[in-house]
């Protein structure tokens, strides 16, 4: 018996160890829009984003090597999330907030509403950067499919969170770009635009 639970715990522990690292962040927020959001990034950049923690069909993206990096520096920062974030200062609630580190051993996670720890902080900011960008895809996908005189606005919502540098992987945006650009239906402003911003963004990367 004791033989059977070494093995168990061995493969286990190998299981741990084989496992790539990757970081959640989810954010339960009733009332808001959207209510619930949940990003994870593995090591190798590879993201996914849901709406829904049951969401079957996440949306995929991609960030570069510099930016995974600094994320899973901040996580490195925090201990791999091993540690108290909550300030139990008396604060509005403003949503609660998970982090979850998985791969190089047992899973660690941490909750909070409301962190006074600025590396916690800068973190969320990354992960509130990827929500607002992955947002600001929908907004433009949905546009581009059904609604092409609400085009133009979502382009401009996109050149605005650009410039105030609020948009991560702007590589996912450059499909819809590319199909505005080419697409005689839509506004010629728009596709003016639309094609300026994705030499923009080819430019950059």
């Amino acid at each position: 018996m004791r033989t059977l639970l070494l093995i168990h715990l061995v493969a286990a522990a190998a299981a741990f160890a084989q496992t790539a690292p990757r970081i959640v962040y989810s954010k339960s927020f009733p009332g808001s829009v959207p209510a619930y959001v949940e990003v994870t990034i593995e090591k190798s950049g590879d993201g996914l984003y849901k709406e829904d923690p049951n969401d079957d069909n996440p949306l995929p993206f991609h960030l570069s090597a510099a930016d995974t990096q600094q994320i899973f520096a901040g996580a490195e920062k925090l201990d791999r999330f091993g540690r108290p974030l909550e300030s139990n200062l008396k604060v509005a609630k403003m949503g609660m907030k998970t982090y979850r580190y998985e791969g190089d051993g047992p899973p660690r996670e941490v909750k909070f509403n409301y962190s006074e720890d600025p590396d916690a902080r800068a973190l969320q900011d990354w992960f509130e950067r990827i929500v607002e960008t992955e947002l600001e895809r929908i907004a433009i996908e949905r546009a581009v499919r059904f609604d092409k005189l609400g085009v133009q606005d979502a382009i401009l919502r996109i050149e605005s969170s650009r410039a105030e540098k609020r948009l991560v992987a702007e590589e996912q945006f450059l499909p819809f770009l590319d199909r505005v650009a080419k697409t005689e239906s839509f506004l010629h402003i728009a596709r003016e635009r639309a094609a300026a911003l994705a030499e923009s963004i080819r430019g950059n990367k």
